[in-house]
């Protein structure tokens, strides 16, 4: 009885390791030389056999259509970290569509400093595309801060007709390099 105790465990530990080291038998030695050289050459390879993603048009191996736009190909994008090139930036995420600075002060007034959030709702290049948010904090002599909402200021609507003035000519840019070319 206790020769069984022992060998049913055994039995099943060494079933267990053979099975695991038979799923190893699909690996297939490649040899480098007979690999495409180049990017463009792995990649239409990969799409060849299946396996591959065009990112600039249709994907292949999945049925899909897949675009992808960078932030550098962005152009309210580029025109808002350029205007507010000056700040310290806290967050900017491209996915999100968000770019917060820090807080600003200048040299005069130590008291008092600004916020700005810019929050992208589309690509486009039009007013309703950019959302511009602008807090001030305001310091007491103790260090008695409050923040507040910026709703309609001069700064406000100066960064955006600044933003989306740069981001045309941007664009306007961009499409007189690909005419060139």
């Amino acid at each position: 009885m206790i020769i069984f105790k022992i060998k049913v465990p055994l039995i099943a530990t060494l079933i267990t390791i053979l099975l695991t080291l038979t799923a190893c038998g699909g690996y297939e030695k490649v040899d480098q030389r007979t690999r495409p050289d180049g990017a463009q050459a792995k990649a239409r390879k990969n799409i060849e056999e299946g396996r591959g993603v065009s990112i600039g048009g249709v994907t292949r191996g999945f049925g899909k259509g897949t675009t992808y736009e960078f932030s550098s190909s962005n152009p309210m994008w580029r025109a808002s970290l350029e205007t507010l090139d000056f700040l310290p930036l806290t967050t900017v995420d491209y996915s999100g569509g968000v770019i917060i600075t820090d807080w600003y002060s200048d040299n005069n007034s130590s008291k008092e400093s600004i916020k700005i959030s810019l929050r992208f709702l589309s690509n486009d290049i039009r007013s309703e595309s950019l959302k511009v948010i602008v807090h001030q904090k305001i310091c007491s002599a103790n260090l008695n801060c409050r923040v507040v909402l910026l709703s309609d200021t001069k700064i406000k609507e100066e960064l955006h007709t600044t933003i989306l003035r740069k981001a045309a000519l941007l664009e306007k840019e961009s499409k007189n390099k690909k005419k060139k070319k």
